[in-house]
């Protein structure tokens, strides 16, 4: 994760298969231990500074710093800070010393001892109020301004408080392969319990479940996607119909193409383009797996231009971002962003979101969707293009769901994970009016 900058379910796949661990009780402990000390990565390295100054965590090799954060999320706060595992402590140091070698472990055996006593409080305490939320709500200080300044206090509390708990698993039943009612049928079969999602389409949370979802006959056998219910609803906002041209621009890993060829009942065609070959790969299992029948793949970078000729009905437009609305899913994303990299993916935006405008035809529409929060990024792009290109207008998006746009572009949506319990989400859609810019 530090070192390639993956997130955790990828550096997490990449480890168990270098390690050949099949155990999947073992995986999901790791995977849990992972999340949760990445998610207070903030708290704990304040609390271990305290102890091991005058140095600093990031002073330590990389392997040490993982021990010392894993220590204190086990020991301490998964205990809530209040209990003394003397027992436990002892088995994580001789673990950490037959990993890391007891050379390496010589630099911190002497703070183990004061990790495991010294309390919480007044170092919380010694902070300002910023900070403090901060630390209570695991997110970067310069963030918790961010969005105190972006919701008001009141609202960015409830927003970070929010950010800490992962949404429910929400599914889409893919009715590619077989009717929506014998599907519901084989899950409930299957005890896995589900409550249909108003006033989405095919979409469904997942409220109770035997088994892991990956190991569903059901999902292997193309009945369903997982797939949160605020991307379904970025597709539906498209609104898409049987023999539309659809360009599907950032398509990988192919939860909204299969759900376009879905709702186009396989007539029509949809071209997807990303960057990425190995995601593509990804892309085209799904494809097969959705039986989308009528999605053709293309791997290009379309900062530089869209490589095909033509237009569309519909382009929908995902590019990459912060991913500032998927921290209770991807903690590490908070940690590896500063107010820079803000600026830098709304440039990103920009050139994807031009580059756009000549595949869409006239009286088509353009739909700008990303799973961060920030205003640069959602109506700070959409602003800058109306600006560019008075042929488009914000077009109301239908169902009617979610909260309306910031700074006055009430025709865009955007959910939060406080209030509509998914990931946090913006969408906007634009309709060409005209060939050219008036």
């Amino acid at each position: 994760m530090e070192i390639r900058r993956l997130n955790e379910r990828s550096a997490l796949l990449r480890t168990t298969k270098q390690l050949g661990i099949k155990d999947a009780g073992a995986i999901r402990l790791a995977y849990g231990l992972v999340v949760e000390t990445t998610r207070r990565k903030n708290l704990i390295d304040k609390f271990i500074n305290t102890v091991i100054t005058p140095k600093k965590t990031d002073e330590y090799t990389q392997g040490l710093q993982a021990f010392l954060r894993l220590y204190v999320y086990q020991t301490r706060v998964a205990k809530n800070w209040d209990k003394l595992p003397l027992k436990e402590a002892q088995s994580i140091a001789s673990l950490g010393r037959s990993i890391l070698g007891w050379q390496t472990m010589r630099e911190v055996e002497s703070h183990l001892g004061f990790l495991l006593t010294r309390p919480l409080a007044p170092i919380i305490e010694t902070t300002n109020k910023t900070e403090q939320i901060a630390l209570e709500t695991y997110h970067p200080t310069w963030f918790v301004e961010y969005c105190i300044n972006l919701f008001g206090n009141q609202e960015a509390d409830a927003f970070l408080k929010g950010s800490l708990t992962p949404p429910p698993t929400y599914i889409r039943i893919n009715t590619l392969v077989a009717p929506e009612e014998e599907i519901l049928q084989k899950l409930t079969a299957e005890n896995i319990k589900l409550e249909k999602v108003q006033p989405l389409r095919y979409t469904y949370k997942v409220i109770a479940q035997k088994t892991p979802l990956n190991t569903s006959p059901s999902l292997k056998s193309g009945l369903f996607y997982v797939q949160d219910k605020a991307s379904c609803f970025a597709v539906q906002a498209a609104n898409p119909a049987p023999d539309n041209t659809v360009f599907d621009v950032c398509a990988a890993p192919g939860a909204k193409t299969t759900f376009f060829a879905q709702l186009m009942q396989n007539h029509g065609n949809i071209i997807s383009v990303d960057f990425s070959a190995k995601r593509m790969h990804t892309w085209q299992k799904e494809i097969e797996r959705m039986e989308a029948k009528i999605a053709e793949p293309l791997v290009a970078d379309a900062r530089m231009s869209i490589p095909f000729v033509g237009e569309a009905d519909l382009v929908i437009l995902d590019p990459p971002c912060t991913s500032s609305g998927v921290f209770a899913k991807q903690p590490s994303a908070k940690w590896r962003l500063s107010p820079k990299s803000i600026a830098n993916m709304s440039k990103i935006q920009q050139q994807l979101i031009n580059n756009c405008v000549p595949k869409v035809k006239t009286g088509g529409t353009l739909t700008y969707s990303t799973c961060s929060i920030t205003i640069e990024e959602n109506e700070g792009v959409v602003e800058q293009f109306l600006k560019e290109h008075p042929n488009f207008k914000l077009t109301p998006i239908t169902p009617e769901f979610g909260s309306p746009g910031l700074a006055g572009l009430t025709e865009c949506r955007r959910l939060y994970p406080h209030i509509h319990q998914c990931n946090g989400f913006f969408i906007a859609k634009l309709q060409k009016t005209s060939q050219h810019n008036q």
